[in-house]
């Protein structure tokens, strides 16, 4: 007998076929609870993967939660059980109810919800998302056409719950997606970044896991709204010229009772030998990429925030981890592969599959990698065996470079190399140099409080290294607070100590690293050859004994050169010359010996003009009077 057919909404033999070949790319679409119309009736058709389950039925607010009320229909040949409900209405309660073999009820939240209850509640609830207004077009026409390699990308690391609260509220004051979105607009513009990077926004039990154990992968988290909020606050941000990057977390999944473990009373989005589903020191899943229904999930899923929420890039958490099988394990706790090797060749086709597939529908996104160790090809063409990604964390950058800002100036000289080592790979893979939330928790203290000295000389280490940072070749992040020299280490519990911007040298610092995102921005030299050797020349990589670094970034054309000068010791060098490799004047634009900066405002010239006399390796040069941790950037 054929098989009836089936309404538009409903999942049939395709859908069971594309999803067991890991190619549903909207599967959301089907999986999960969508309000629908069947004849006269109005209603929810839900829809769940448990193919090792006996019996499932839906519980809800609808039905009083009773087991009984809402049997599913189990579908073949994956496993896939649905039904429709008349009269559920939007915001209501639901669960899956999941009778296991072992003759368990165990109750899920739905994978695929679009909404869930505020935490500690853990239903999801039925929301209607297939309406959101959208006014952003031409930001969507011109990231259609945007280059990452060749555009300046400077992004602000955000969790919206401690950037700022409410304070004397009852509850944590926690601002709402549209209230962000107002606030960090005006201040995102005003200081110069292009993008903000927003934590811990898919659904998450805990708030101490700053959104990094995941229970709703397709669910923006109800602590700031709905999703109609979520989409308006995004729909804004592009209003304002500000794209949006996700953290992202397709790297494991914690072990709540609610949540994805176990989903079905068997490992279900695991894998099932815990060697190879359990990571030891985070207490957490791992997703089983060899099974195609869990790489459509994820997959989808990352096609869901970039198609249906417009997010401009996903910041894929924990890379390596995935790469890697015995990732953070002992010896006995990991299984090698097919090969003998350690390296997990079922994730490694998911990123190709995944990169592949995301960045060829959405042309201008960006898939960018936490990637922490010397994989090769992290940004290379999967067509070359590359992972497909388009930009990588420089955690090696990062690394060198806060080891040695820590050390005092009189130890730098033997750690020269340090500074100078990144530019020998710098273009090996898309670098993204980051200073993120990673670096200001766990006791690793504050940006300003790992500078050595005392009072202003801290201040002064951390501009001279906020300058290093923005004229080295690669993409720029900051996480919040360091922008402003943030005291105490970041904590979720709280807001960042705004009140310390009535303290002149916190403003001083704001203000330099405003002028630097700016200069950062509005100077093509500063990002266009970010992807080519030609587009970054040393000066003098090399004066350890003065601890003084020099280089140029070159535009395309050749014009409006930078050069970058900076001091990273206490003394000042009143006989210091820079050579340069052309006679012509070069123009100061950068001073951080400016009052507005906490500098000494002593008068200097604005234009100096190059002389036919050696320095550095050049056959010109000219003079300039270096302060104590100065940093001059000249225009040529």
């Amino acid at each position: 007998m054929a098989e009836k057919r089936k309404r538009s909404y409903e999942i049939g033999e395709l859908d069971h076929y594309l999803f067991g070949q890991g190619n549903h790319y909207e599967i959301y679409k089907k999986l999960g609870a969508h309000k629908v119309t069947r004849g006269k009736k109005t209603g929810a058709y839900f829809a769940v993967w448990a193919p090792h389950a006996k019996a499932v039925t839906v519980v809800g607010e609808f039905n009083d939660w009773d087991m009984e009320a809402n049997p599913m229909e189990r579908g073949e040949p994956l496993g896939i059980y649905t039904c429709f409900i008349p009269g559920v209405k939007e915001g209501e309660m639901y669960k899956f109810c999941i009778e296991t073999y072992s003759g368990q009820h165990i109750f899920k939240a739905d994978p695929y919800a679009n909404y869930a209850e505020l935490r500690p509640g853990t239903a999801s609830r039925i929301a209607d998302i297939t309406g959101l207004k959208w006014t952003d077009e031409i930001w969507m026409e011109k990231r259609a056409k945007w280059d990452h390699r060749e555009e300046p990308l400077s992004i602000y690391e955000v969790h919206i719950g401690s950037w700022k609260r409410h304070l004397g509220r009852e509850d944590e004051g926690f601002y709402t997606y549209r209230e962000f979105a107002k606030e960090i607009a005006k201040y995102v513009k005003d200081m110069g970044y292009t993008h903000v990077e927003l934590m811990g926004i898919a659904e998450h039990p805990f708030d101490g896991s700053w959104g990094y154990q995941v229970t709703g992968y397709f669910a923006p988290t109800s602590r700031y709204g709905t999703p109609q909020d979520f989409a308006w606050m995004i729909n804004y941000l592009h209003k304002n010229k500000i794209g949006v990057i996700l953290d992202w977390v397709p790297a494991h999944f914690p072990r709540d009772a609610h949540g994805l473990a176990d989903f079905d009373g068997t490992p279900t989005y695991e894998y099932a030998d815990p060697k190879k589903g359990e990571h030891p020191d985070w207490g957490t899943k791992i997703f089983d990429y060899g099974k195609n229904e869990v790489r459509n999930f994820l997959i989808s899923n990352a096609l869901f925030w970039i198609e249906q929420y417009h997010v401009d890039g996903l910041r894929v958490d924990a890379v390596a981890s995935m790469l890697y099988l015995d990732y953070g394990k002992q010896d006995g706790q990991w299984v090698a592969n097919k090969y003998g090797g350690n390296k997990n060749l079922e994730a490694i086709d998911f990123f190709k599959h995944l990169n592949s597939v995301v960045l060829g529908r959405n042309p201008g996104a960006m898939m960018i990698a936490e990637e922490s160790t010397a994989w090769p090809k992290v940004t290379g063409d999967v067509e070359e065996d590359g992972l497909g990604f388009s930009l990588k964390w420089n955690m090696g950058w990062m690394h060198d470079f806060t080891e040695y800002m820590k050390l005092d100036p009189i130890y730098r000289k033997c750690a020269h190399n340090q500074m100078t080592f990144a530019m020998s790979y710098a273009y090996s893979e898309n670098y993204i140099l980051v200073l993120s939330h990673d670096e200001v928790v766990h006791l690793k203290c504050s940006m300003l409080n790992k500078m050595p000295g005392i009072g202003g000389d801290k201040y002064a280490n951390l501009k001279a290294g906020y300058a290093f940072m923005m004229g080295h070749a690669g993409k720029k992040l900051l996480f919040m607070g360091q922008e402003f020299a943030q005291l105490r280490e970041w904590s979720e519990e709280r807001e960042l100590d705004w009140y310390l911007l009535a303290e002149e040298e916190h403003l001083q610092m704001q203000n330099w690293v405003r002028d630097l995102l700016h200069l950062y921005k509005r100077n093509k030299a500063m990002y266009e050859m970010d992807s080519s050797w030609e587009g970054f020349e040393w000066i003098n990589a090399d004066d350890a004994e003065r601890s003084i670094f020099s280089f140029v970034r070159h535009s395309r054309d050749c014009k409006k050169n930078l050069l970058f000068v900076c001091n990273f010791t206490p003394v000042g060098r009143e006989d210091y010359r820079v050579g340069v490799p052309k006679r012509k004047q070069y123009k100061l634009i950068l001073n951080s010996d400016d009052a507005e900066y906490g500098g000494t405002g002593e008068e200097r010239p604005l234009v100096y003009k190059a002389a036919k006399s050696e320095c550095d390796g050049r056959p010109y040069s000219f003079a300039y009077n270096l302060p104590a941790y100065g940093v001059a950037v000249f225009e040529f």
